[in-house]
């Protein structure tokens, strides 16, 4: 399938920041002819054991050719944390069929989750003064869980640091599912970090990036 969805932003004079989502819809063999990968990666590839995750990882690179880029422009620090070379700042994130990237001046982290019951039992894991304002029997509950879930991913693969609990160290603030944006702080050691949080859901999905301020 083509490319599903694109987002093109500039929060501050000179800054750009691209969003692009694809369905991943193509069989592995049809995605791996179309991709170029450099031999680390292709090591990757060869590696995975599931066929989902081959075709996720290629969509990804699929997504790359659409911004201008190659797998020849990626590559991962000794965290596993993707840079681009060159001065852009770039997220990845898959789930199931979604795959999708963010590329931007700014410093931004983006996770997309597909939306399920299962959030409901782990809430406690990763929920902390959000119950404050998160409704149980709501209809939005599975929702609203969604987007903290996306927002804490988010936000930890822009710190990408050992010991960052999701529950103890950062707090999204309650928001409006209808306003499609909030904001997060996360408290870790003596390091205390603001964010603003953008989501949307696409399909049964939730997409949410998040930029550092």
């Amino acid at each position: 399938m083509p490319l599903f969805k694109t987002i093109k932003l500039s929060r501050t004079v000179g800054t750009t920041t691209q969003i692009l989502v694809w369905k991943v819809t193509e069989s592995y063999a049809e995605l791996l002819i179309q991709v170029v990968l450099n031999d680390v990666n292709r090591l990757r590839l060869e590696g995975m054991k599931s066929e989902m995750h081959q075709r996720a990882f290629l969509s990804v690179r699929k997504l790359l050719q659409e911004t201008g880029h190659t797998d020849l422009d990626l590559y991962y620090d000794e965290f596993g944390k993707p840079h681009l070379h060159g001065e852009k700042h770039i997220s990845i994130t898959h789930s199931h069929n979604f795959s999708a990237i963010i590329i931007s001046e700014e410093t931004v982290g983006i996770d997309i989750e597909l939306q399920r019951d299962k959030i409901t039992r782990i809430a406690d894991k990763f929920c902390d003064t959000e119950f404050e304002f998160l409704d149980r029997d709501s209809e939005e509950y599975i929702r609203k869980l969604t987007v903290i879930w996306g927002a804490k991913e988010a936000i930890f693969k822009i710190r990408n640091e050992k010991g960052i609990s999701f529950k103890d160290h950062i707090n999204v603030q309650s928001f409006d599912l209808n306003v499609k944006q909030n904001s997060a702080r996360l408290h870790f050691d003596n390091l205390v970090k603001d964010f603003n949080i953008h989501f949307e859901e696409i399909e049964d999905f939730t997409l949410v990036y998040a930029f550092e301020n």
